[in-house]
């Protein structure tokens, strides 16, 4: 029995220009600690889409997984929305 512990994230593909990779925007939201008031951050992502299937625009599920490259360490699950 062999559990995934991968994390799985949903964002929106900001940039495709890229050779099998896409960019990708995810946004989080937690408590500030001192003003108590809910704080949306975002972080850009770099998906490993070997397929490249993906589009500016889209909704997609990505998880991670064993680093491609320096930066790169996210893999493309699947397409939620298309844009």
């Amino acid at each position: 029995m062999e559990t995934n512990n991968k994390q799985t994230l949903i964002g929106e593909v900001i940039s495709d220009k890229m050779d099998k990779t896409i960019v990708v925007k995810v946004y989080r939201t937690h408590l500030h600690p001192k003003f108590k008031k809910a704080v949306r951050t975002l972080k850009k992502y770099k998906v490993h889409d070997e397929a490249e299937v993906a589009k500016i625009g889209d909704m997609v599920e990505i998880f991670e997984g064993k680093p491609n490259s320096k930066t790169k360490y996210m893999y493309l699950s699947k397409i939620v929305k298309s844009a």
